[in-house]
């Protein structure tokens, strides 16, 4: 394989999908390119003679260059390949498949696709949206993919358009994946990426991570996004290498993966690595068999004490980078060593170059801090169909990322905050203002400001601030459900604060920056001790997972430090000391024990009406001693 890669690399850059896929079809046409846990591999020339049939049935549906289509698909192997053969011939829009009815209503309006590719048979609610603003769905068969046979397409509908884009492959200068950003002050944008800023970015990740044939990704990022689509798939693919797509990050079945597939890297956020490091001590066999080369971390700040962590229980280099989606992923990284890593630091220049701009458009001198600013191959050339944005993110040839930070003499760039507004809550992204309009859809909400508060394990979470219409009555828990029915859970406040008035500036505009420090006194929840046996062991439970010397009944889990993946362990416990399922999204609505403790509660009385009692009997007999090992228990 090495005598491959060497063949490969002596060959100039792809600047298309098509030739990034037609060259290792051509130099190794039997080395594997996709994999899934306990799925055949998908060879190069197979990969190949999928898209290249691919692109015949979209141009016979009537789908070229210049048209989009989006995707609504779950994380694996069918999104990797339905990527890769419609932005070979059409601009791929791929969507989150957990989004809400109103948010797909929302993108695809604002996409206006061709067509929506959706798994065959799944009930998405992007099918009712789809069919509501009559766009096509074309569905795909994932049997399909193990021969590449028949593109695994077919039209739904039955239509068959009027080809208005071009036939055939697309080109270095098509837009081959649109993608959402979000905004500060206005809706999110929308960023084309074009085939050369692609090829041209997963180009920059393979050479800073010096992958070749020999290396296989192991992928548990999702593929809705930038940091996926590009550093796991395309720079494993425009290497000759091969990508293990799972079905999306599960920290209990990554040792698993590890094991069984044997990769070289895997990329992930840091709340990922974290779910990783907490389950490590219990998987020693599994890592210490694994040939990994190093491991990646990238689209939120890595803590130091985290790097270290993770270099000691993996024994191989932790690599840090930094991008975003207007430069199609990486745009700063720490090399590999020999070379220098600098914990804190986001890196060196890995593709485009790098510079610190003041506010009157001026490049500083090292050391000094400002803007971080981008250009080169992998930078998109503008949002598309918006002109004010535009003109506020480019000035004299430079991309402003709107980050701050500094460059040191030895060229490592160092983030010191963010100007935008933008909230990165572990790595998702969230325009503030969309959050804002999901509240102010309540009727007893008179004004709503979304903001950021600093939380231990995902840098930022997420609170609102709001204003009751005159003579209305809410509360905290009947907003936060009103805002699950619209937004993502991810996009949903783990706070919800009522307050007189919201702050506003000397123009008169709502205050968001800065409301952390203003209303910080309104986000202290006051203690209240356990009301009963079952608050009480909840509260315990919250105490142990999060690290805490005291939990009450009032105290928000996420609020504390939870996230997500922790909230894992909360449900696990219940499931085994109370008896009861309960899914993970439970622990998001109701958040602290004595919601959380309604719900176990009603659980019980649903599955047998005698047995509440007897398992609060159960809790309370328990000695200091036992109660100890129970909460220490994983």
């Amino acid at each position: 394989m090495a005598g491959l890669a060497a063949s490969a690399e002596a060959r100039p850059e792809a600047s298309c999908l098509e030739g990034l896929l037609r060259r290792h079809a051509e130099v190794a046409p039997e080395a594997g390119a996709i994999l899934a846990p306990g799925r055949p591999a998908l060879d190069y020339a197979t990969l190949y003679r999928y898209v290249s049939q691919a692109v015949e049935t979209l141009n016979d549906l009537g789908i070229g260059r210049g048209d989009r289509v989006a995707l609504v698909l779950p994380n694996g192997p069918e999104m990797a390949v339905a990527f890769l053969a419609v932005s070979a011939c059409a601009a791929s829009a791929p969507l989150n498949p957990g989004y809400r009815e109103s948010e797909l209503d929302f993108y695809l309006s604002d996409l206006e696709p061709r067509a929506l590719v959706l798994r065959a048979g799944d009930d998405s609610p992007a099918r009712d949206v789809a069919r509501a603003r009559r766009i096509p769905v074309v569905e795909l068969a994932p049997p399909a993919l193990a021969a590449g046979a028949a593109a695994g397409l077919s039209d739904l509908d039955g239509r068959r358009g009027r080809l208005r884009g071009r036939r055939g492959f697309a080109g270095p200068g098509d837009v081959a994946l649109v993608l959402h950003t979000s905004g500060t002050t206005s809706r999110p944008k929308i960023v084309p990426l074009t085939h050369a800023n692609l090829c041209a970015s997963a180009a920059n990740v393979a050479r800073t991570l010096s992958l070749d044939a020999r290396d296989r990704c192991l992928n548990v990022m999702p593929l809705f996004h930038i940091h996926g689509l590009v550093a796991a798939v395309l720079a494993s693919l425009g290497a000759g290498g091969s990508v293990v797509c799972t079905p999306g990050f599960d920290p209990e079945a990554f040792f698993e993966w590890i094991a069984g597939q044997r990769p070289s890297w895997f990329t992930a956020v840091p709340t990922m690595h974290q779910a990783i490091l907490a389950r490590a001590a219990a998987h020693r066999d599994e890592i210490g068999g694994a040939p990994l080369r190093f491991i990646r971390s990238s689209s939120a700040s890595l803590p130091p004490s985290m790097m270290a962590e993770l270099e000691r229980v993996f024994r191989v280099p932790v690599i840090e980078s930094y991008g975003m989606t207007e430069a199609a992923h990486q745009m700063a990284s720490n090399p590999l060593p020999p070379r220098p890593r600098k914990p804190g630091s986001v890196g060196l220049a890995a593709g485009p170059e790098l510079a610190i701009m003041d506010e009157a458009g001026e490049l500083l001198p090292t050391g000094s801090i400002g803007e971080v600013v981008i250009r080169g191959a992998n930078v998109t050339a503008g949002y598309e169909r918006n002109p004010e944005a535009n003109a506020g993110a480019f000035c004299r040839g430079w991309f402003r990322t709107g980050d701050q930070g500094r460059i040191d003499s030895e060229g490592y760039l160092f983030l010191t905050g963010r100007l935008k507004e933008m909230i990165n809550r572990g790595g998702e992204k969230i325009a503030p203002r969309e959050v804002d309009e999901a509240f102010l859809a309540h009727p007893a909400i008179a004004q709503a400001v979304a903001f950021a508060v600093p939380h231990p394990t995902l840098g930022e979470d997420l609170a609102v601030a709001v204003v009751l219409a005159p003579g209305a009555e809410t509360d905290g828990r009947e907003l936060r459900a009103h805002a699950f029915e619209r937004l993502a859970g991810f996009k949903v406040p783990s706070r919800v604060v009522i307050v007189g008035a919201i702050p506003k500036g000397p123009t008169g505009k709502l205050q968001r920056i800065g409301l952390h420090e203003k209303l910080e006194a309104a986000l202290q929840t006051r203690y209240e001790a356990p009301g009963n046996e079952l608050e009480a062991l909840l509260a315990g439970f919250y105490a142990e997972v999060l690290g805490q010397t005291r939990v009450g009944a009032l105290d928000d889990f996420f609020a504390l430090g939870g996230d997500s993946l922790l909230a894992t362990r909360i449900v696990s416990r219940i499931r085994r000391e109370c008896h009861v399922e309960l899914p993970i999204e439970t622990v998001f609505r109701r958040s602290t024990p004595r919601e959380l403790a309604r719900e176990v509660a009603e659980a019980i009385l649903a599955g047998d009406p005698d047995s509440l009692e007897g398992v609060l009997a159960e809790i309370e007999s328990l000695t200091d001693a036992e109660a100890q090992r129970l909460l220490k228990d994983a």
